[in-house]
């Protein structure tokens, strides 16, 4: 198994598909990729990178954005990764709001399980934190995976402090009544600026609820995260990014961006390795391959 140089095993690839998006959340980090990247890959290069990261045994793909969805090639693209040898897992991370259109389509084609943002169940709240009226398209898209047999099905609730704090113990109760995964992620951003100063919260009350509710606990293998499993039914994870050394210690994740670069670390850009670009002009399966290797040889713990 491949390993960067600091012991941890690669295992996934994180693609953002476009930087695109149907909603103006304010909290967005872009997945770490610097706004003026406006070139997105088609699904055949897409297809050739990945190939080189299966050749090395990563074996699962998700795909993000932006907002996936928004390419009127998605469905392609999963399938043409889909079909890559050694690819065991393709999913794919969204705001849902076009998800009731697409999950039939894309469960066809081989995505296996979906993470859908929802950060609130309060209309009103939603819009103030996405800017859009699309509330009920997200919770009709999240159903709609449920039944067309993605598994699982995740919500992604990222706690905002003064906004959705009060808001988890119900979001508990509409995640395990519609049997989806309930995933809390702490408030992320790669520099610690006015907007993440303002709404940055702990994530320790939660957890201090979780286990009073909670059967057992576990941990999961991706970045060291703890699952609570809910007396009665129902899961929910907690997901600590921020100031973490665990969760970089557990990182086995590499990502590239819609821009075709493999990006080592979420919070740095002063390490990318442009892949596309050779792509584009002939390189080799052995030269693609190198420069693989050179991204994760970049690899290191962003916190230590």
């Amino acid at each position: 198994m491949l390993k960067d140089p600091y012991g941890r095993p690669l295992k996934s690839i994180r693609v953002s598909v476009t930087q695109r998006c149907n909603l103006k959340c304010f909290y967005c980090h872009r997945e770490g990729e610097d706004p003026s990247w406006k070139d997105e890959m088609t699904p055949n290069e897409m297809q050739k990178i990945i190939s080189v990261a299966s050749s090395f045994n990563i074996g699962k793909v998700k795909l993000t954005g932006g907002e996936p969805l928004i390419r009127k090639d998605i469905v392609e693209i999963v399938e043409k990764i889909h079909s890559i040898p050694g690819v065991k897992e393709v999913s794919m991370t969204t705001n849902g709001t076009l998800l009731s259109k697409y999950a039939y389509d894309l469960k066809k084609a081989g995505l296996a399980r979906v993470n859908v943002s929802l950060d609130t169940l309060i209309k009103e709240k939603y819009w103030q934190i996405t800017g859009v009226d699309a509330f009920d398209s997200v919770v009709s898209g999240i159903l709609e995976a449920r039944d067309v047999g993605l598994n699982p099905v995740k919500v992604n609730m990222v706690l905002l402090k003064g906004l959705n704090e009060d808001e988890v113990s119900r979001m508990i109760d509409f995640t395990k009544r519609n049997k989806i995964i309930l995933q809390i992620i702490e408030f992320e951003y790669p520099y610690e600026n006015e907007t993440y100063r303002k709404y940055h919260l702990s994530p320790d009350a939660v957890e201090e609820l979780l286990a009073k509710i909670s059967e057992r606990v576990t941990i999961r293998e991706m970045h060291h995260r703890k699952r609570y499993h809910l007396s009665g039914g129902g899961e929910v994870e907690v997901v600590r990014p921020m100031h973490n050394t665990e969760f970089c210690r557990y990182c086995n994740r590499i990502r590239l961006t819609s821009n075709g670069k493999l990006k080592p670390c979420l919070f740095r850009n002063d390490n990318l390795v442009d892949i596309v670009g050779p792509l584009r002009k002939g390189a080799t399966d052995d030269e693609l391959k190198k420069l693989f290797l050179e991204a994760v040889k970049r690899r290191e713990p962003y916190f230590k």
